[in-house]
């Protein structure tokens, strides 16, 4: 996909299909999620409808999709060198040579029918569907200035007469090709960078595994062939490959187990010791000694492969501005198709010298300039750069929406026990009552810096307990919170969601536990505790993954960065039409100003428009990581 129009184009296909409930297509991350029925559709139906509009829908297994990127990759990479071979050959022809045009036909057939053949097969099973796109825009583009400028060429070729001084133009058609596809190249490149956090959480899966054959012996085999109930062995330094239950630990520390660091997982620092019928995580690595376990979870079914397929899906989801924008995006290229086609009406009908070429020439200008690619990736690529930031600080977001709305949330309900104290272990409940409030629970660390820096954003917090009132006053206060409620039920927490909506507020909810679910579900914003329940966590919009609630924060500024940079990629990416069209049409020749954007020129601005709004995109990456 190439633009807006293509994914918007791909989203309608799939979701006129008989079948499919819902589809969402994410140009940024080339990704459709599809809800369907098995029973009625078929990925390779899909698939084959799919291809019918000029497209493809890959169903092969992640590492086959990622091969096939990487080869697609190389193959733009030599047809833009190639098109800028032709490119260069044709300008030297054209303006150092005395050459009639009929090499200069020769160097631009050849580089339409290599390096632009793709963007004519497009269009053609496009067209043949109503659809329209970038490579529409590029193909119109390049045939009317190539088919003016070799019959130009031809009928001076013949004899006749009155030619000589009549401009071709294969410079520019070979020149629309080259730059549209450099400009292809360099996107792909910094998209690669927008998806860099999957590929850091694909890279913490190990591609072998040691399976114990017997007590003495072990042999390396590939990950893939792994099963439940396989036990495997892990030295110091190495990764964990699936999802296990220790069954055997030995360390030079501890005889009773052996250390595991899970921060890539949990984003806690300290190392946790694995002993017999322990669980381990894949992607966790053992600190030291010797571990064996027995295979739980494989494949697909680890917690690491969720946690990529869950930031991949929000990746992949759209927020609301983007449906906005891809709305646009299918009148966008028909407009633009007008707009040339009056641009070159009116040059002819305005009469000045040589009017055909300069119509020509201002209707290319147009077709070519129109960008829709930028406003289709000022939304997504700021997305991906967004989640996958929050992702590295383990910071859970299962749809684009939770980003947006994140940033308007200006009241936080937040459940005590489990989210905002931890329970004490080995204690005796019989004395409960008479313990010091520190011995019950403890809070959790940097929980009132946490708090303190929501109510600096504009946040006002509040905390909901269960437990007595004393109790939920000495914890509110100890994490300078000052709007808190003791002794209330599942019902009340969301009682309280409902009514601070009613007074215009936009609501997130924090909670771990099953009792928290119907306020989760009521929230504008929902975020669950990693460590809670799982009701809680299927839920919730956001998952926190470690115990340090400075993540909250964290979460609300990094979608105010985003969905600040959203409005920017957006802005640009209008002005840019907005100025560039009429400039190519040749509207300041119509108040005597001598200013015209070439086919050649604009082929160069319409790339640099897309790869601004990607590498504007970059900025927030750049942003957080200082």
């Amino acid at each position: 996909m190439a633009c807006s129009s293509c994914s918007a184009h791909v989203e309608k296909q799939l979701n006129s299909l008989e079948g499919v409930k819902s589809a969402s297509v994410s140009l940024s991350s080339r990704s459709a999620l599809v809800e369907y029925d098995t029973d009625v559709i078929s990925l390779q139906q899909m698939k084959e409808a799919i291809n019918g509009i000029g497209f493809d829908l890959v169903i092969e297994q992640d590492r086959s999709v990622v091969e096939i990127e990487r080869r697609e990759y190389v193959l733009l990479k030599r047809r833009t060198l190639l098109a800028w071979a032709f490119a260069l050959a044709v300008m030297a022809i054209c303006h150092f040579t005395n050459d009639d045009g009929q090499w200069s036909l020769i160097l631009a057939l050849a580089c339409i029918l290599t390096c632009g053949k793709q963007f004519y097969v497009n269009a053609y099973k496009q067209l043949r569907h109503g659809m329209a796109s970038m490579d529409t825009l590029v193909c119109f583009s390049t045939a009317i200035s190539f088919c003016y400028s070799a019959v130009v060429t031809l009928l001076r070729a013949s004899g006749k007469d009155g030619l000589a001084n009549t401009p071709v133009y294969f410079d520019a058609s070979v020149m629309i090709i080259a730059f549209v596809l450099v400009g292809r190249l360099l996107e792909e490149r910094a998209k690669r960078a927008t998806a860099s956090s999957i590929r850091t959480l694909m890279g913490l899966q190990p591609k072998t595994a040691r399976l114990v054959t017997s007590d003495t012996d072990t042999r390396d085999v590939p990950l893939s062939t792994i099963t439940v109930g396989d036990v495997m062995e892990v030295r110091a330094g190495e990764k964990i490959p699936v999802d296990g239950m220790v069954t055997w630990a030995d360390s030079f520390m501890t005889s009773e187990g052996a250390y595991v660091d899970e921060s890539m997982i949990t984003g806690e620092p300290t190392p946790v010791l694995k002993k017999r019928f322990g669980k381990v995580l894949a992607g966790t690595v053992l600190q030291q000694g010797t571990l064996r376990f027995r295979a739980t979870q494989v494949g697909e079914k680890t917690a690491l492969a969720q946690i990529i397929r869950m930031v991949q899906q929000a990746q992949g989801s759209k927020a609301p501005v983007q449906r906005v924008v891809d709305r646009m995006a299918m009148i966008f290229v028909p407009t633009v198709t007008i707009i040339a086609f009056v641009t070159f009406v009116v040059w002819l009908l305005v009469g000045v010298s040589a009017a055909l070429p300069h119509a020509i020439v201002s209707a290319v200008a147009v077709l070519v300039v129109a960008c829709p690619c930028a406003m289709g990736l000022a939304t997504p690529t700021a997305l991906m750069v967004g989640i996958g930031k929050a992702a590295e600080r383990n910071i859970l977001v299962k749809d684009a929406t939770a980003i947006e709305m994140m940033r308007k949330v200006n009241a936080l309900v937040i459940d005590k026990t489990g989210t905002l104290t931890i329970p004490n272990q080995n204690v005796d409940f019989t004395k409960v009552d008479n313990l010091p409030y520190e011995e019950r629970e403890t809070l959790k660390p940097h929980a009132k810096e946490a708090m303190s820096e929501l109510k600096s954003f504009g946040i006002d917090v509040y905390m909901m307990s269960g437990d007595r009132e004393d109790a939920a006053a000495y914890w509110a206060t100890k994490a300078d919170i000052s709007h808190w409620q003791s002794g209330v039920k599942p019902q009340d927490k969301e009682n309280l969601v409902k009514n601070l909506q009613q007074q215009g507020k936009t609501v997130a909810m924090v909670g771990d536990g099953i009792n928290d679910s119907q306020a989760l579900a009521t929230a504008d914003v929902s975020i669950a505790i990693g460590t809670g329940t799982d009701v809680a966590m299927d839920v919730a919009q956001v998952t926190l993954m470690g115990t340090d609630l400075r993540a909250l924060p964290d979460a609300v500024r990094l979608s105010r960065r985003t969905v600040s940079m959203i409005h920017q990629n957006l802005f640009w990416a209008f002005i840019y039409n907005i100025v560039c069209i009429p400039l190519a049409a040749g509207l300041p020749h119509l108040f005597g100003i001598n200013f015209h954007i070439t086919p050649m020129w604009a082929s160069g601005l319409m790339a640099l428009s897309s790869i601004s709004v990607v590498l504007n995109s970059l900025r927030l990456k750049v942003m957080e990581d200082g």
